[in-house]
């Protein structure tokens, strides 16, 4: 467990000691937040050209620490992979958006075919080096569903659900980061249980990097993570669900991504049907932006609701584990 803690504060002195400077040079190159025309008007003046490519700054803490502690396991590799492969994506999107001064980047279609191939170059990665099968395990039952060739679909859906619920997320200062940062400090403490190192060191790593960043991105907001770290994180947090075999409980761990992403489908499936919208506007938090709570309110809410919701995950999984 010491080597965990060690591993998550050198991430968090990393990203802290690191910080200005990458400000420094994102704002010398006007790297500036592009926003959403059709988010709160508030945020046209309040988030515009701030210094976005943060996930830049939380990838490097998060890796420099876990590179040095490596004990040369698969999994935690796969991990590593995921994260950087997802933040590749993140990172073209936001250079598109930049580059063409809109809120606009990829293409969700192009997006999607990426993180498709990237899901079944893991997913074969786990069945080949990580020891894992093709298949999925019912918690509390014991019960273990072979998916055959969907196993790999499944890791899609997980990976392209997660990275894009935490890019929705990444709406509020601070937000998304907090929220990794519990979702990476329950699958921290899953490893451990599992006797499964090397995979705690990197979600300590991952979470250490995220309350680093906080420093910057708590509100008022110095700088965004922009879709080069919502992604980025959203595959490492799916990665770790699939490694640790824990895909249906990340449902209950990261509910406050499943939420936000939810609250989208749902405005869109409704409006569709009644012509009506559900909420005032999404993602979730948007609406509650609009009934006039305070920024401030709403994040420490979630991450509040959140930390509920990984522990209720996190006790489900510690009753499902043989002999208790």
């Amino acid at each position: 467990m010491f080597q965990l803690l060690a591993a998550g504060l050198a991430s968090m002195m990393i990203t802290l000691f690191l910080g200005p400077k990458f400000i420094k040079f994102v704002k010398k190159n006007e790297f500036g937040q592009q926003v959403r025309e059709e988010g709160p008007e508030a945020h046209l003046t309040t988030k515009a050209g701030i210094p976005t490519l943060g996930g830049i700054l939380i990838i490097v803490g998060m890796l420099v620490p876990f590179f040095i502690l490596w004990e040369f396991s698969a999994k935690s590799l796969i991990v590593v992979v995921t994260t950087l492969g997802c933040g590749a994506i993140g990172f073209a999107d936001d250079y598109a958006k930049i580059r063409m001064k809109r809120s606009l980047g990829l293409r969700a279609r192009g997006k999607l075919v990426l993180q498709l191939v990237l899901a079944f170059v893991v997913g074969l990665l786990a069945v080949r080096y990580a020891g894992l099968t093709e298949s999925i395990k019912i918690p509390m039952s014991g019960e273990v569903i072979d998916l055959g060739i969907f196993y790999y679909f499944m890791i899609f859906i997980l990976l392209a659900f997660f990275s894009n619920a935490v890019n929705l997320t990444d709406g509020l200062d601070g937000l998304a980061a907090g929220s990794v940062s519990v979702t990476a400090l329950t699958y921290m403490t899953i490893a451990f249980l599992t006797e499964q190192n090397d995979l705690g060191i990197i979600a300590a790593c991952l979470g250490g990097a995220c309350v680093g960043f906080l420093w910057f991105n708590s509100f008022p907001a110095e700088i965004f993570m922009g879709d080069t770290g919502s992604l980025a994180l959203g595959g490492a947090i799916a990665a770790m669900a699939f490694l640790t075999q824990t895909e249906l409980l990340l449902v209950i761990i990261g509910a406050i991504f499943v939420a936000e992403a939810a609250s989208v489908i749902i405005q869109v499936l409704g409006f569709k049907a009644t012509g009506k919208r559900v909420f005032l506007m999404t993602p979730i938090h948007h609406h509650f932006e609009l009934m006039a709570w305070s920024e401030t309110r709403i994040i420490m809410r979630f991450w509040i609701v959140g930390a509920i919701f990984a522990s209720t995950g996190f006790t489900i999984f510690y009753l499902s584990l043989p002999g208790r």
